[in-house]
């Protein structure tokens, strides 16, 4: 099928032979293909998809989706995924047939449309890696796949064919009776197609994510360990990785001015060592402050980023960091490059150091603990952290939230398998495990406070120089976690959780109210690890 003769705009090389028609498309207004930042801007503001903030960056509004939709993800059940994605809650299944009729309904927005194509790669390995299009109706959104995705050069722009192709439809709601799907929202994935079809929703992070899952899915079989992790690396070769879910801390702790920034949330681990699936950032940003953050508050600043449901000053368009008003899911998609120390291309030697970062917001884990190779398969499945309710009338209590692997929503194959495979790496490269708690202290949430942001660096910073390696530990009674009983600079007394509490009674009561949840939590997951890594958890 061949393309109308219409205008098609291109900021750089096109693959010949690589048009829109090989996916069945045949739009009949404008294409656009790899336009700049700068001409991107240009049309996301003459057609009114967002406004320029103070100081550069483009200001966007999703709502009301201000967040992923997890419940509205699925994956073609077929013989491509029959036997290896793991059925059931996360992985939703849809049938080929439904995908067939909401693909034509997509095809059929897409063609009505002025387009905006984005060709870029996703994974730094050069042969791990995969081939990413992204074809949207939104300059913005192809703003956000140029800032997230590697950037390749023109000259490889000439040649590429896509391996996986994103169909995204942001203003096309489904319809439950005809599509299959639970709601007006959709993020479908198709792997024997090769196409993820996104729509019913603005969110930016949705287009991101669905990459995710595809490597999610595509590495194992490489023997490559996918993971929803950040990573820096020291002036002496020291890879460090940072798992966490949403808020414990994982993009603020890689962001260090002393060592080099890999990536900030998604990375794969394989024979050689660790590289980025990403070639940019995408940082929560409510309450950001220049002092606390400064590399990625001088990122927000710059012309290229975007800043996605961030509240700005009506009168000259400032930024408002400390504002929720929109929602309290603020971000900011800049490339990578815009933070002074990021590691170009994104690749790194085998980890010394993986760090499970948590924010108990019952005030009852340690600030800071070592793991045995046991302890961490254990966390790692459990992914523990725990949200406030925050907006919830009549919540006053932390709710926990276990997500296996620190990542639950994008892993299509078993958590275990991706367990193992963790455990397996650390043990080969004999990797140092700390479990890091950026939670309460002292009591829980509205009792206790937050661990100090300059406490939590400084024992992570200890960690990764080796100044707890060998140092004396004390055992936690309840959860067997081994406890540094000095840490530079941080107060002794912070270190273990019970001495904080007024209350001696208290903390235990809300001890084993959290141990509870963790054996509950686990129990998923009992006949399918081995007596060590079951007894490796609370007591």
């Amino acid at each position: 099928m061949a393309i109308k003769a219409i205008e098609v705009r291109s900021g750089a090389g096109v693959a010949s032979g690589n048009g829109l028609d090989i996916h069945g498309l045949d739009p009949s207004q404008s294409v656009h293909w790899n336009l700049s930042p700068a001409q991107l801007y240009e049309e996301a503001l003459h057609r009114g998809e967002g406004e320029l903030a103070h100081m550069g960056g483009f200001s966007a509004n999703t709502v009301p989706h201000t967040g992923r939709s997890p419940n509205d993800k699925y994956t073609v059940r077929d013989a491509t995924t029959e036997e290896d994605v793991d059925w059931g809650k996360v992985n939703v299944p849809i049938s080929q047939a439904h995908f067939e009729v909401l693909r034509a309904d997509v095809v059929a927005y897409l063609n009505a449309r002025e387009l905006f194509v984005r060709d870029a790669r996703a994974g730094e390995d050069p042969e791990a890696g995969i081939n990413v299009r992204v074809v949207t109706p939104s300059a913005w959104h192809n703003l956000f796949a140029y800032n997230m995705f590697l950037r390749p050069s023109k000259e490889e722009l000439a040649t590429m064919y896509p391996d996986f192709t994103i169909l995204h439809a942001p203003g096309l709601d489904a319809k439950p009776a005809r599509h299959g799907t639970r709601s007006t929202t959709f993020v479908v994935v198709n792997f024997a197609a090769r196409e993820v079809l996104v729509g019913g929703t603005r969110y930016a992070g949705e287009i991101k994510k669905s990459v995710f899952s595809v490597l999610n899915f595509l590495l194992p079989g490489k023997g490559i360990l996918p993971m929803h992790c950040s990573a820096n690396v020291g002036p002496d070769d020291d890879v460090a990785l940072f798992f966490g879910l949403s808020g414990t801390g994982k993009t603020t702790l890689s962001a260090d001015p002393d060592r080099g920034l890999i990536g900030d949330d998604e990375h794969g681990w394989g024979d050689d060592g660790v590289f980025n699936f990403e070639g940019g950032c995408y940082a929560k940003v409510i309450n950001l402050s220049p002092e606390a953050e400064p590399e990625i508050f001088q990122a927000t600043q710059m012309f290229g980023t975007i800043l996605e449901n961030v509240s700005l000053d009506p009168d000259d368009r400032a930024i408002e960091f400390s504002s929720d008003r929109i929602t309290e899911n603020t971000r900011a998609s800049y490339p990578i490059h815009y933070i002074p120390n990021a590691v170009l291309p994104g690749r790194g030697s085998h980890p010394r150091n993986v760090i499970f970062l948590t924010c108990d917001a019952f005030g009852v884990l340690p600030p800071i603990a070592v793991l045995t190779p046991e302890q961490a398969m254990y966390h790692f499945l459990s992914g523990y952290t725990a949200k406030v309710a925050g907006t919830e009338r009549g919540v006053t209590e932390p709710k926990a939230a276990f997500s296996s692997c620190f990542g639950a929503p994008f892993l299509p194959r078993h958590p275990g398998v991706y367990a193992k495979m963790l455990g397996e790496k650390i043990k080969e490269h004999d990797a140092r495990v700390w479990l890091v708690n950026t939670g309460w202290s002292g009591g829980g949430y509205g009792v206790g406070s937050r661990i100090k942001l300059a406490h939590t660096r400084a024992m992570v910073g200890a960690a990764l120089a080796g100044t707890l390696d060998g140092v004396e530990t004390r055992e936690d009674p309840r959860f067997g976690l081994r406890i540094p009983v000095a840490v530079p600079n941080v107060p002794d007394t912070l270190l273990t959780p019970r001495d904080t509490w007024e209350n001696g009674a208290a903390y235990d009561r809300a001890a084993e109210k959290l141990a509870e949840m963790f054996r509950e939590n686990f129990e998923q997951y009992a006949d399918q690890v081995s007596e060590e890594v079951k007894n490796a958890g609370p007591r």
